[in-house]
């Protein structure tokens, strides 16, 4: 990628986000601005920020480079995603708008009247926000890094102070047009140039087919190893070597690397004939299945319980939706409950229509790019391939507009994620209310993720996003479907449904990133904890609601009320008495 070009594209969709940010400081100036623009985000404008914050990093770089390691199985991450929305439509969207909250902890508080569950939500609030967080800073450190040769770290912190300087100049009204024209920056990043790349594909002599196991260089190839790696060799391979391969040295000799398992130390060179297949990494997600496994169901994943895995994905996914909460911060600001729904069916159009795309470029870095399998920098591929494919002005070009879109991606996201986080950290954590408050919660919000970023920057973009759907669908799904669904949820059975549910998704998560646990059952099950997870918190808040029936709070019935009856429509005046009953 040409770095002038790639430089020039970043900075402006950086500029673009703090000029568009600042119009916040114009318009912005009580409290509820800043928390929901005052609840006057029309249903089109809302449901373009809510896909540009909704397709983050994971989205625009982690599932094609998913679908270039592990095939066809991945699909269900689009999927979910998407189907999500439809679930959030039916159970959500209408009555949480009608709730009059902010937060999720407002929901919490106001739902249940209790301080206790307030609390526990806005923990996991933030620890959610958190984890959600850390792809998009390395997305960030990646996307950075190959554009401008900057060191990793660098990204993330850049992107840090960005979203920080954007959301404490107008919060909440100036964020939602800084996603709409960040939504529409990553629809036209991967559009435009997906319609270069098919037509160049469609014009390769030699279209080598994206199922053949292993997969093959298609051309003379060099492979530089930046972290020490495992290979594994299935059949002998010619390779010219520069550097260090099973502890001996080479200096651009030829070596002939026999079946088995070798290490390449970091930093080391490897230069592959055409026609040579690529090697595996040892403990990778990728499983040779054959010459259609790539593209053959439950065919990819190291794990051995390839059926059960994929019953997680898709709990973790459609349910998960629904508990983000810089998703559900954003239906606060429609103006009634029937804006709410408009708004979930367009977002519904915009994010399917998005989906389309990233699959193709996971096919088509299979082709051209596969010498990221062997580094494991998979998530690289919706970048490099404008110059694999096309190469010259027009590649470099496709290429920073695919750069300035990545980099719309994180940002767009990780203003959402900062935005709900500092919206919990003012309410419940600084002592007082109010616009300064909100300003020094957003600070706080950023500085945590910004600090363990580089503790947990191998953990693949869209797995580590997968890992945050799974706590927000053990934690917050049973919390509003019970919540808005059933009188009979208590705020004891709440809390400890949250700390059940959410705690054990967090620690399965936990666990998952520090890989204490590398196969069998309990690394399967703590990977992937939301098939039990979700069971686990919807049936706690039952059976301990159902004991303390006797701490069913007063307000329940008004409560329910506001929930599920429509709104009096905007504009129609004050209630009017007929025959001394009130109507609207």
């Amino acid at each position: 990628m040409n770095q002038t070009y790639g430089i020039v594209a970043v900075s402006a969709a950086l500029v673009a986000t703090l000029v568009i940010g600042s119009t916040g400081l114009r318009v912005s100036r009580t409290t509820s601005d800043f928390y929901v623009a005052s609840r006057t985000v029309p249903p089109y404008l809302n449901a373009m920020a809510v896909s540009g914050e909704y397709l983050s990093a994971a989205s625009f770089l982690g599932i094609a480079g998913l679908v270039a390691a592990q095939g066809v199985e991945m699909l269900w991450f689009p999927v979910g995603y998407a189907a999500g929305y439809l679930v959030l439509l039916v159970f959500v969207a209408a009555p949480l708008r009608r709730s009059g909250a902010y937060t999720l902890p407002d929901f919490a508080d106001s739902r249940l009247e209790s301080k206790a569950a307030r609390r526990v939500a806005g923990v996991l609030v933030v620890g959610v926000g958190w984890l959600y967080l850390l792809p998009q800073l390395q997305g960030a450190g990646l996307t950075l890094g190959l554009v401008t040769g900057a060191p990793r770290w660098l990204g993330g912190v850049l992107v840090a102070v960005v979203v920080t300087l954007a959301v404490a100049a107008g919060g909440m009204r100036s964020i939602t047009f800084v996603q709409a024209f960040q939504y529409c920056l990553k629809l036209t990043a991967l559009l435009v140039p997906a319609v270069f790349l098919v037509i160049a594909w469609h014009g390769d002599p030699h279209p080598a087919r994206a199922v053949d196991e292993p997969p093959t260089f298609r051309r003379h190839t060099q492979v530089t190893v930046e972290s020490t790696v495992r290979i594994r060799i299935d059949a002998p391979l010619r390779a010219v070597v520069t550097g260090t391969v099973d502890g001996e040295g080479h200096d651009g000799g030829r070596l002939v690397l026999d079946p088995g398992v070798h290490e390449v130390r970091a930093g080391t060179t490897l230069r592959f004939p055409p026609e040579a297949p690529v090697p595996g990494r040892e403990g990778d997600d990728v499983r040779r299945g054959g010459a259609a496994g790539w593209a053959a169901p439950l065919s990819g994943g190291k794990d051995d319980h390839p059926l059960y895995t994929t019953y997680g994905l898709i709990c973790a996914t459609f349910l998960g939706t629904m508990g983000l909460p810089h998703v559900l911060v954003r239906f606060y600001t429609n103006p009634d409950g029937r804006a709410a729904r408009r708004t979930t069916v367009i977002v519904l159009a915009l994010v399917g229509g998005f989906y389309l795309l990233p699959p193709l470029y996971g096919l088509l870095g299979r082709l051209y790019a596969p010498d990221l399998l062997l580094t494991g920098n998979t998530d690289a591929a919706v970048l490099v391939l404008p110059e694999r494919l096309l190469g010259g002005v027009v590649g470099d070009l496709l290429g920073a507009l695919i750069a300035a879109g990545a980099c719309a991606a994180f940002l767009s996201t990780a203003s959402g994620l900062t935005l709900s986080v500092a919206g919990v950290l003012s309410q419940d954590v600084l002592p007082t209310l109010g616009v300064r408050r909100f300003r020094l919660a957003t600070l706080l919000a950023v500085a945590v993720p910004v600090t363990v970023s580089v503790a947990a920057s191998k953990l693949p973009v869209a797995n580590a996003v997968g890992l945050a759907f799974a706590v927000a669908a053990s934690s917050f799904c049973p919390l509003l479907v019970l919540g808005i669904w059933w009188r009979g949820l208590t705020a004891p059975g709440a809390v400890a449904g949250l700390l059940t549910g959410g705690g054990s998704a967090f620690t399965a998560v936990a666990l998952t990133i520090a890989g204490p646990l590398a196969d069998g059952w309990t690394h399967t099950l703590l990977a992937w904890p939301a098939v039990w997870t979700v069971p686990l918190g919807f049936l706690t808040m039952i059976l301990v609601s159902l004991a303390t029936r006797d701490r069913i709070p007063a307000g329940t019935e008004a409560a329910m009320a506001r929930l599920h009856l429509p709104e009096r429509p905007a504009g129609r005046g004050a209630p009017t008495t007929r025959r001394g009953v009130t109507t609207p």
